[in-house]
């Protein structure tokens, strides 16, 4: 799809995802075994022939970078588009942070001017889904719409999770009449999930008439603001999505990975996900282990029990350690004997022999990187 660029704002600091955002971006959060949060939505810009795509970080943006590399992964390291980077600057008097979402394109202008391409997708970087955007954009031209909105019926969300989402009211022809951004008690179940089209033209004259009236934000000062102005519809998704905006819906998440229906969703229909390729060997299992409904990556020595859990690259099971319900992050050692339920560990944690760490499935027990329990 040569007639459409990305652009994906991984958003700023998220002290809902606590210990897990701390020293990353949320669209840098592992996910899955083997993937970060932003190579759902990069995969899916380019398995719909998307290959021009900028990303805009805020906070934490070093895991990121370093994740995103040169964007060989996803076959964006080329010489005509590929993949920009775009952290903030700091300036002499330390101003350069972006003060919100339509501040951090406008701030990157240039990058949408010299651009060539007719429309821009751009999304929130921390959200799982598959979806085809050319189908979108086809959407979008015979609706004649300014801007299009893609959402999702959330009804099968925590409230709390709703309650950080925009909620739109479409009428008959799914054209948006109302739009609340992250609202205490939301009207309804209809969730923006963070996806917008539009001209490039467009987006550059809405983000200069925004930032001249001294606004930063992209939904609450042009989206919002230009509801009765311009035709703004909304593009109904009906497949399996998740944001990891707080620990409950990341712990959720990935134990539906664990779902077939959900991971041939996810990694077979519609083209493959890609992330960033790292040389492991396989995972080895001793005599000694068993290991029910579970993801276990690449370089894991397993040689106790595992059971509806996620482990990452380069995990090591102790003999007679019982893993159940949780998600143990790249370079973790779960000891003789020690038992986790419902819990999720960073990197590099340590939870020595015997230990007993147990969460509840609402709830799960954080641990933070290079950790010894």
């Amino acid at each position: 799809m040569k007639n459409a660029m990305g652009i994906i704002l991984t958003g700023g600091n998220n002290g809902r995802m606590k210990e897990l955002s701390s020293i990353r971006a949320t669209a840098a959060v592992p996910v899955g075994g083997k993937y970060r949060a932003i190579d759902f939505i990069l995969s899916n810009m380019v398995n719909s022939g998307i290959t021009n795509i900028g990303v805009l970080t805020q906070y934490n943006f070093r895991s990121l970078m370093d994740h995103l590399g040169t964007g060989k992964e996803w076959d964006l390291d080329r010489k005509n588009g590929g993949l920009f980077i775009f952290p903030p600057y700091l300036s002499d008097d330390s101003s350069g942070w972006y003060k919100g979402t339509a501040d951090a394109m406008y701030n990157n202008l240039t990058y949408l001017r010299r651009s060539s391409q007719e429309y821009v997708i751009v999304s929130v970087g921390n959200s799982i889904f598959k979806m085809n955007f050319e189908e979108m954009v086809d959407y979008h031209i015979d609706k004649d719409a300014d801007i299009t909105i893609a959402y999702r019926d959330m009804s099968d969300l925590y409230h709390e999770d709703l309650a950080l989402l925009g909620i739109v009211s479409v009428d008959k022809d799914h054209r948006i009449i109302d739009f609340e951004e992250k609202p205490l008690r939301p009207k309804g179940t209809l969730g923006s999930m963070g996806i917008y089209i539009m001209r490039r033209e467009l987006l550059i004259d809405l983000l200069e008439e925004c930032i001249a009236h001294g606004n930063y934000d992209f939904v609450k000062d042009v989206l919002i603001k230009k509801l009765n102005s311009l035709r703004i519809y909304g593009y109904k998704f009906n497949s399996y999505w998740r944001s990891v905006s707080s620990i409950k819906m990341y712990y959720r998440c990935n134990m539906e990975l664990l779902d077939p229906d959900v991971c041939c969703q996810l990694f077979v229909d519609g083209g493959k996900i890609y992330a960033k390729v790292k040389d492991e060997p396989p995972a080895k299992y001793n005599d000694e282990a068993e290991v029910t409904n579970s993801i276990i990556a690449d370089g894991c020595i397993v040689e106790g029990s595992v059971e509806n859990s996620v482990l990452f690259r380069g995990v090591t099971v102790k003999k007679g350690a019982v893993i159940k319900n949780s998600i143990i992050m790249q370079g973790s050692v779960i000891e003789n004997g020690a038992s986790l339920q419902n819990a999720v560990l960073d990197k590099n944690v340590l939870i020595t022999e015997g230990k007993n760490l147990t969460g509840d499935q609402e709830w799960p027990i954080i641990v933070g990187r290079k950790t010894i329990v």
